[in-house]
């Protein structure tokens, strides 16, 4: 992977150096091959559903997600391998972006995912977005209290029980 201009540096607290960019169609690939080093449970989080791998069509929605409503990233390691993906996606009023991450199953436990939470709020922030939210499983105890660490409210999902809406006004 080569660093570009459009590449942001950024670094966790426990050092881990995050080189973050939009998802290009070459990147189809190497996305694929992070997916399969993601563990079925985040998988499950990050999707929503059970899955087992992620396929060719969702894949493609997440490199072909880059429109004036939705935006795929990656962040790589120095080494070019791709360490997580997150995804920042508007609502139609322009007014709510929603964000998800997903980790390589290694990576956990580094400071990766609230970096990556605090460079989307303030991507949503510069996008004129009002709210950010996360819909989380329940389950997902370490996100939601990430979430909620930086300031995130949670709120129940209409219809199903296993779910948490959070929310944080931005703007």
């Amino acid at each position: 992977m080569m660093m570009t201009a459009d590449t942001d540096l950024l670094v966790t607290r426990q050092g881990v150096r995050l080189h973050v960019r939009r998802v290009r169609a070459d990147d189809e690939a190497e996305l694929a091959a992070f997916f399969a080093r993601v563990s079925p449970e985040d998988l499950r989080f990050r999707f929503l559903t059970s899955v087992c791998t992620v396929t060719q069509e969702r894949l493609a929605g997440m490199i072909h997600a880059d429109d004036a409503s939705g935006e795929s990233l990656i962040a790589f390691a120095d080494d070019g391998s791709i360490l997580a993906a997150a995804m920042l996606a508007g609502d139609r009023a322009a007014k709510t972006a929603e964000a998800a991450i997903a980790i390589r199953s290694d990576m956990k436990q580094q400071g990766i995912g609230w970096t990556l939470l605090d460079h989307l709020v303030a991507h949503a922030k510069r996008l004129g977005y009002h709210t950010i939210e996360a819909i989380e499983d329940r389950a997902n105890r370490s996100a939601i209290t990430i979430e909620r660490e930086m300031g995130f409210e949670p709120h129940p999902v209409e219809g199903d029980p296993t779910l948490v809406r959070l929310t944080r006004t931005i703007g």
